[in-house]
């Protein structure tokens, strides 16, 4: 079976103003090139149609992504829903995609490997969303069905798709991302994953 046997839109989300780093996340060197571009060479092995959401700071990001589906969230200031909502209105004008996996720009542990996992259980199975499973919660990165871009698109604050996560929750398959689900969010964070 081949990792995106249906036609899946992979929608990165980066519009964040990094205000707890203190700097630009999404251009914070990693290994041989950025956090961000680090993240869409990963998704690059599953999709050929990649989204990128971009809101603070993308006059200095844009330039450093190149032949991507920039979309601008001018709302981004409102928090990670306006991301969704944004991203979801625009794959859906752009072609006819039946799921979307949604995942952000500062979980650099988690690879290529890890979202083909997440997109074989889906084409395997009945469910609806595939999502990571976290401590006490399931959450992004995760795949939802086109039956769902209706309701993506009605996110308007900052809890992104978690509420819909939670509302079809026993119907979601996890996926254990081993400990690497680890976002970026600060100094002290950044520093730790460097040295892995």
């Amino acid at each position: 079976m081949k990792p995106n046997e249906k036609n899946m839109a992979v929608l990165i989300l980066a519009a964040g103003a990094s205000t707890r780093m203190g700097e630009i996340k999404q251009l914070l060197p990693w290994k041989k090139t950025t956090l961000l571009n680090h993240t869409i060479a990963q998704v690059k092995e599953i999709s050929k149609s990649v989204f990128l959401v971009l809101g603070a700071n993308m006059e200095k990001i844009k330039p450093t992504v190149f032949n991507y589906n920039i979309i601008y969230n001018s709302n981004w200031e409102s928090g990670m829903g306006t991301s969704i909502t944004t991203g979801i209105a625009q794959i859906e004008k752009e072609g006819n995609f039946d799921s979307v996996l949604i995942l952000l720009a500062d979980q650099p542990l988690l690879t290529a490997d890890y979202y083909k996992k997440m997109i074989l259980s889906y084409n395997k199975l009945e469910s609806k969303i595939v999502a990571t499973a976290y401590e006490n919660k399931n959450g992004v990165p995760a795949i939802f069905d086109i039956s769902l871009f209706k309701e993506l698109k009605t996110l308007n604050k900052d809890y992104g798709a978690r509420s819909l996560i939670q509302k079809y929750s026993e119907s979601v398959k996890s996926i254990n991302p081993d400990g690497k689900a680890i976002d970026i969010d600060t100094p002290e964070v950044y520093k730790q994953l460097i040295k892995i």
